[in-house]
């Protein structure tokens, strides 16, 4: 289900008594609001044992998508690695008070701004949690206020369309993740469902590490590897082992250890969002002839070749 301000108390052990099995709960609108309600809501719904998430609520005209997503993590938008909390919803759909602010649907953006706005706030939310924020819309608001943009691929979508089927997606997306069926579920709140196993779910909660390995040789006597952390956890106790091969032995690896043909390294720790170079220099015996590095990294096996 999905919860506001607007749904009041809620009695979590019914609701996961009845079957719930995870929850949105909005935090904040703009930059001037929060809900009342959020804490009670959103801490309530992880002790009956139902995975969460938060939501915020756009207003694009009043403020840039940056500003807007920072006041969403200070105000319990952020994410945390309990394998209970979702990642972060940006709501973005038909502006609801016409009436009051004399907005379009669009909140009177360009096509333009409007991919702009969305872009600011998804990389600040995904450059300080590490993950990519889930996108609430319809299509039809998609289509007119983005120009049905491809751009947020890597946003999951949690598709709204009251009915009995999803229907037509926004271009960005193959497959919705989330989807609203209907503003009033059989439980409380808005009816959700997930397109996917319970399983897959705990996984979106709380994914695995990642590690991107890449590695290059700069010429025949230098060959660098560097793994980047683009996964939302901490990497730790990273084992990296490479063999020089092509008649040529290693002579310098700075922070590893080496011998012959052969150098192993270790990263402790490597922070998420950070990334480590390690330089191999070898000497060759023969000046002509293909060259190079075989590296391991974990179930990732690199050959660097030069001439």
């Amino acid at each position: 289900m999905d919860v506001s301000n607007w749904t009041g108390d809620i009695d979590w052990a019914s609701v996961a008594a009845g079957g719930g099995k995870f929850a949105f709960v909005q935090a904040t609108e703009g930059t001037a609001y929060t809900n009342p309600r959020f804490g009670a809501q959103y801490d309530g719904a992880a002790a009956a044992g139902l995975i969460r998430g938060a939501y915020h609520f756009a207003q694009p005209h009043e403020s840039d998508g940056t500003a807007q997503a920072d006041y969403f993590l200070q105000n319990g938008g952020t994410w945390i690695s309990d394998g209970r909390t979702l990642p972060g919803v940006l709501d973005i759909e038909d502006n609801p008070y016409k009436d009051r602010n004399g907005k379009n649907n669009c909140y009177d953006l360009s096509v333009e701004d409007m991919v702009k706005w969305l872009k600011d706030f998804t990389k600040k939310y995904h450059e300080a949690t590490g993950r990519h924020a889930i996108i609430y819309t319809t299509t039809s608001w998609w289509q007119t206020c983005t120009g049905d943009s491809t751009k947020f691929r890597s946003n999951p979508l949690w598709l709204a369309r009251w009915g009995t089927e999803p229907g037509d997606l926004p271009k960005s997306w193959k497959k919705h993740t989330f989807w609203q069926s209907a503003d009033k579920g059989p439980l409380v709140g808005g009816g959700n469902s997930y397109n996917g196993s319970e399983s897959q779910l705990a996984e979106l909660a709380n994914p695995p590490a990642e590690v991107k390995v890449s590695g290059q040789a700069r010429n025949r006597k230098t060959y660098t590897v560097t793994l980047s952390n683009t996964g939302p956890h901490p990497l730790k106790d990273i084992q990296i082992s490479g063999r020089a091969f092509g008649g040529q032995r290693v002579v310098r690896a700075p922070g590893c250890k080496f011998s012959g043909t052969a150098v192993s390294c270790r990263v402790a720790e490597l922070p998420r969002g950070q990334k480590k170079t390690f330089t191999f220099t070898t000497k060759p015996r023969k000046t002509k002839g293909t060259v190079g590095m075989n590296v391991t990294v974990g179930s990732v096996k690199l050959t660097l070749k030069a001439r």
